[in-house]
């Protein structure tokens, strides 16, 4: 079970639930990962409240290894979508914005053409 205190974070993905948390080692994967060279420069970066779909992949591989789970960044990007982007979106926001304060704005799921 996900403890909010610890900075984790739930998402159920079909009929497997899982535990995000960003880490300390889970935060220098990220700063590597997007090239940034401090926390500064990472929350500023997921500040914009935009990510793109590469950015969510990134983020939830990171906060699922940080989250305890033995999983790839291939492994992730091929997890189904049984209930669309918008769990995954809202997760990632709730671990950013429990690691980062309110500075980091929740990202904005995209919406479906003609919507």
């Amino acid at each position: 079970m996900a403890n909010r205190r610890r900075g984790e974070v739930p998402l159920q993905l079909g009929d497997k639930r899982y535990t995000l948390c960003l880490t300390l080692g889970a935060l220098a994967e990220l700063e590597d990962a997007f090239g940034v060279d401090d926390l500064m420069a990472l929350a500023e970066r997921f500040g914009t409240g935009r990510l793109s779909s590469r950015d969510i992949l990134r983020l939830l591989a990171v906060a699922l290894r940080g989250g305890g789970h033995d999983v790839s960044d291939a492994e992730v990007a091929s997890f189904a979508l049984p209930d669309g982007i918008e769990p995954v979106a809202t997760a990632i926001a709730d671990v950013l914005m429990i690691t980062f304060g309110a500075e980091a704005s929740a990202p904005n799921p995209p919406q479906p053409q003609g919507a």
